[in-house]
Formats: structure tokens, sequence, C-alpha cells
């Protein structure tokens, strides 16, 4: 079956590693949609921090951000899905990091917040192109009703948690991985393969006509759903399991290598 519809991952998929779209990606991803490709983004980032690549990209149907939780349109900005935490499970993630010092994002109204300009803040800001609302202690006390929060930690940090925020918030939140340091929360039945479902369905595209291209735990539901998903070079052991195809990684065209391969070589 032909594809029509391909969705990326941003950071370590479309992106090299100097956070830019190599050329030859541009134009595999051009030549795609003057055959009547769909392309579109699916990325763990926050909605503003897409919109300059769908520009680039040329992208002209809604892009998949926070992980899944919302679906809009780069350029008319309407919303086609979004679902947030609720007020009192985001309350419970807060303390608990408040009770155990670590750090956390939160996201609400396509803004992120923190509780001071950190390290981990200015990193992330650097990586988004996006600056952070610092609110001091306010952090805690304010009503967060997230579409997305995010913990920065090394890897061993993270495990642990992930094992706390299970053990005490169970299904009620998904959590995943993206880079090797941030945990993605979100509502539980938010995840990249459910949004790239939704889009499908307003596109009337069958599932079988989907590629799906990632390189992290969170691009897992989006790879695993798609009729073709392709891991990338740099992709975790996790995503290439289920992966029909690996590709090259990130720093040698690996997106534009999958489309030139499975896409335009059709």
């Amino acid at each position: 079956m032909a594809i029509k519809l391909v969705a990326i991952d941003m950071d370590d998929t479309l992106l090299d590693n100097t956070l830019k779209v190599s050329s030859r990606t541009c134009e595999a991803i051009r030549k795609a949609q003057e055959q009547g490709v769909i392309v579109t983004i699916a990325t763990g980032r926050m909605f503003a921090s897409v919109v300059p690549f769908a520009q680039q990209l040329n992208i002209q149907v809604p892009v998949i951000s926070y992980n899944g939780g919302m679906v809009r349109h780069p350029h008319s900005k309407e919303v086609l899905f979004h679902q947030s935490l609720g007020a009192t499970i985001a309350g419970k993630i807060v303390e608990i990091f408040r009770e155990r010092g670590w750090y956390l994002q939160s996201y609400m109204d396509d803004e992120f917040y923190v509780i001071e300009r950190c390290e981990k803040a200015k990193g992330y800001e650097k990586l988004s192109g996006i600056q952070a609302i610092v609110v001091g202690d306010a952090f805690y006390t304010m009503k967060h009703e997230p579409t997305k929060m995010l913990s920065v930690a090394e890897p061993h940090e993270l495990e642990e948690i992930q094992q706390v925020l299970n053990k005490e918030l169970g299904d009620t939140v998904f959590l995943a991985t993206s880079k090797s340091r941030f945990l993605e929360i979100t509502h539980p039945q938010v995840n990249k393969g459910h949004a790239l479902a939704v889009l499908a369905e307003k596109l009337m595209i069958r599932q079988d006509e989907i590629m799906a291209i990632g390189d992290s735990n969170n691009d897992y539901p989006m790879i695993e759903y798609a009729g073709f998903g392709v891991a990338m070079g740099n992709a975790s052991a996790r995503v290439k399991s289920i992966a029909q195809a690996v590709t090259a990684d990130n720093n040698h065209h690996g997106v534009a290598e999958a489309i030139e391969k499975y896409v335009l070589a059709k």
C-alpha cells in the first residue's frame, strides 16, 4: 500500500544535533509533498516550538505536539485535539516533586512555567527556542491544568522518578522518556499513537497508509500504530524492536533516506 501520510518526530530524528533540518531532508519532504503525500511533525515539544519548522517545511496539516496532547494547525492555529492533565492529578505531581526536590516544568496555554531559571530550564529554553515563565515558589500553589509536565534529570534519576510516579499515580498518568534526560508526563490517554490516529481519521487516511519515523521511547506508540514504522539509526533498542525498518541516524539524513526509499521510490 502506498504511503499517504508521514509523521516525523523532531529532536534526534528530523533535526540533526545542531537542531537544523538538513537540505537533503528538506528536499525529500518537498518531493513527497509534490507527489501528494501529506507530511506532519509529531513531537514532545510545545506547539509554539514546532511552528517555525512546520513553516520551513510548508506543512499544511495539523501537527502533533506535547507528545500527543495537542493536535493543532500551524497556520490557522485551529485545535483538532487537546487533552490536559486534570488539576487534581497535576497537584499530586507537583507535591511529589516538591517533597523530593526534583526538577519539574509545567505547560499551560502553550507557555512553560518553572520555579527558577536554573541550568536545566536554560538548557530547555535553548533547545525549544521558547523562554520560560519564572514564577518562583508560586509554582507550588498555582492551579495547574497542564497539557504536559516534564522532568529533566540524569538517566538513573529518571528511573527513580518513574518508579515513584508509577507507584503513587499508577494509570492516572502516561509516562514516556525522550532524549536520555527527559521524562514526559501527560494524561493517560495521551501519546503520539493516539494523536496520529486522530489526525489520520480527520484526513481520512487508513492506518496502513501511514509511515511514522522516530527514535525515542515516546515515539514507540506512533511507530507501533503506523502501518510502516521506521526507527532512526540512533533510536533506542525498544523502538528498533517494533519498527519495520531502520534508517540512518539523525546526523546522516535518516529521515531523507527513509522518505527516498519507502515513499519516493514507490
